[in-house]
């Protein structure tokens, strides 16, 4: 028997997400996949583990409700920001119907999970200053029922400009939901826009605990929108999509000890960055170090130097971006250590 026969055709055709762990490598300097470079400590203190969780924990919500400022009926968590991408799709969009639309270069899960869905994905490419093309989106949105854009955004590391985000819910105010992806805004807090919620019924932001909080391997990520948007992923989540484990290490990374931990972690973070672009800055084989409002740097090195597959090689994984950004020799870094900095410098160097 041929099961891919069997297969949905459009996912016979799909390519899964490239991952930072899907594409591999063997190193020991890690910093392909925009992580915490320190793994934090928890001891578990819930053992219930006999029951099944609570479908949305209650003190997990609490906790990130008083955090980000918002009513706890304004938020719903989920397994990573990942699953909520795909849950605005199963409650707000009709499989060969309706479309999304996302402004590359930008996170790629947005055309995976619609793809996978077989919903229809409308693109409109940012302009040479990675800011939003707000005249050719008005121009793309028949049928589009959510706009996917990522603040700081990756894998470019800048901020969308705030007023044309504000111009955005404009546009698409009675037609599409805006769904701005706040994956990296602890590390310029400032810029959030949840603040916005009670201007702009149709906005929903999106956050996750696993950068600042240092929580990759928790899978715990927020949804943050008006009450009706709410309601209507309550319909399409799983029963029970946080196990008791993971909500019991996010309500402790939500305690007030540990939010101040987490600003404590990003402050050093964005300090290490900050010397790391300089350091990087002062090579010759550097053309460029854009500027990052997240935790990781994209950088632009001289063409015709394989600067990816010989650190790869050395056992420094990064991530090559010129596919993406569609220009050669850029490559994304996440912020790591001291130590993982300069050991990045030292490779480098080494190539001149």
């Amino acid at each position: 028997m041929d099961i891919n026969q069997l297969v949905r055709k459009n996912v016979q055709k799909l390519t899964p997400y490239q991952s930072a762990r899907r594409i591999g490598g063997n190193g020991d300097v890690w910093l392909n996949a925009n992580e915490y470079p320190v793994a934090p400590q928890f001891e578990l203190t819930e053992q219930t583990l006999n029951r099944y969780p609570e479908p949305q924990p209650e003190q997990v919500i609490n906790s990130y409700a008083h955090y980000v400022g918002v009513k706890p009926e304004q938020l719903i968590v989920s397994r990573g920001a990942d699953e909520a991408i795909e849950l605005l799709m199963r409650a707000f969009c009709e499989p060969q119907q309706d479309s999304i639309l996302y402004c590359p270069p930008t996170y790629g899960m947005y055309q995976v999970s619609a793809e996978t869905l077989g919903i229809d994905i409308k693109t409109v490419p940012t302009k040479s200053n990675w800011q939003l093309d707000l005249t050719a989106i008005d121009q793309h949105l028949d049928n589009v029922k959510l706009i996917y854009v990522c603040s700081p955004n990756n894998p470019t590391g800048n901020l969308i400009n705030p007023n044309d985000i504000k111009t955005l819910l404009d546009i698409a105010k009675n037609r599409a939901l805006v769904v701005i992806d706040e994956a990296y805004i602890e590390f310029s807090p400032e810029s959030s826009v949840v603040s916005w919620l009670a201007s702009y019924p149709h906005l929903v932001i999106l956050r996750t605990l696993s950068k600042a909080f240092a929580l990759a391997g928790l899978r715990c990520g927020f949804t943050i929108a008006n009450k009706p948007v709410i309601d209507a992923l309550q319909k399409v989540i799983a029963p029970y999509p946080l196990a008791t484990p993971v909500a019991d290490i996010a309500t402790q990374a939500l305690s007030k000890t540990g939010i101040e931990k987490m600003q404590q972690q990003v402050q050093q973070l964005n300090r290490q960055k900050e010397r790391f672009a300089s350091d990087l800055s002062a090579l010759p084989i550097v053309e460029k170090v854009y500027p990052s409002s997240s935790n990781y740097l994209c950088v632009k090195f001289q063409a015709g130097k394989d600067v990816f597959k010989t650190l790869w090689n050395k056992g420094i994984i990064l991530r090559d971006q010129s596919k993406s950004i569609g220009q050669d020799s850029i490559i994304r870094i996440s912020v790591g250590t001291a130590a993982e900095c300069d050991a990045v410098i030292l490779a480098l160097k080494a190539i001149i």
